[in-house]
């Protein structure tokens, strides 16, 4: 008779480091990375959300060079001080596998500018599970959280599409994407790390930026 094949093992799962992670709530794990293809590691600075690393996204040590295949950073750079946003990001780049990917959301502060300046810094932009979301709340951090004590949300930097495109650049990501999501006045960014063969610093970024 003839012998059946035994089954192939199947592939392992990839990881992704979800950045900032909050509360296992809310993981990433879904429809951008589905359970079957995708593992989350967690990293939080803050011990309250139970992350599975706890530490700073300016200092990683626990996460191993090149050891993910893709870092989630959804509102985290804009939590920083200007200077150590740089630090983020050559940290995001070093965990990546070569081809790994980036995916990254900030505050859009040109969108919100134009807000500002038309004195409507308390208007609702929109809401969210825990109340609407004011330009002032975009500008310096969620105010009810910051009332409650949560300083982690305090925002100390921001964005536009031209800085934080020569952010990412700096940073050594080869190519990456950006585009506005105009609902929610953010920016969001898929970026890639290429190998370079020779280990020389990245000469092109391809941008796929649509203006609101």
């Amino acid at each position: 008779m003839p012998q059946s094949l035994p089954e192939a093992a199947p592939a392992p799962r990839k990881t992704v480091l979800n950045v900032g992670c909050g509360p296992r709530a809310l993981s990433v794990i879904g429809d951008a990375f589905p359970a079957e293809e995708w593992r989350e590691l967690r990293l939080d600075i803050d011990p309250a959300v139970d992350p599975d690393i706890t530490a700073s996204i300016t200092g990683m040590p626990e996460v191993e060079d090149g050891s993910v295949d893709a870092v989630w950073s959804s509102h985290n750079l804009e939590h920083l001080e200007p200077h150590e946003v740089p630090q983020a990001l050559l940290e995001f780049r070093r965990v990546l596998r070569p081809g790994g990917q980036l995916l990254l959301t900030v505050p859009d502060l040109q969108a919100v500018a134009r807000l500002v300046a038309a004195d409507q810094l308390d208007e609702p932009l929109y809401e969210t599970g825990t109340g609407p979301v004011r330009p002032l709340d975009v500008l310096y951090g969620y105010g009810p959280a910051l009332a409650a004590g949560n300083r982690f949300m305090a925002h100390r930097t921001g964005f536009t599409p031209r800085t934080l495109g020569k952010a990412l650049q700096d940073a050594g990501f080869e190519s990456f994407a950006m585009w506005r999501r105009g609902e929610a006045y953010e920016l969001r960014v898929r970026a890639y790390r290429t190998p370079a063969p020779d280990g020389s610093p990245p000469d092109s970024i391809a941008q796929d930026f649509s203006p609101a």
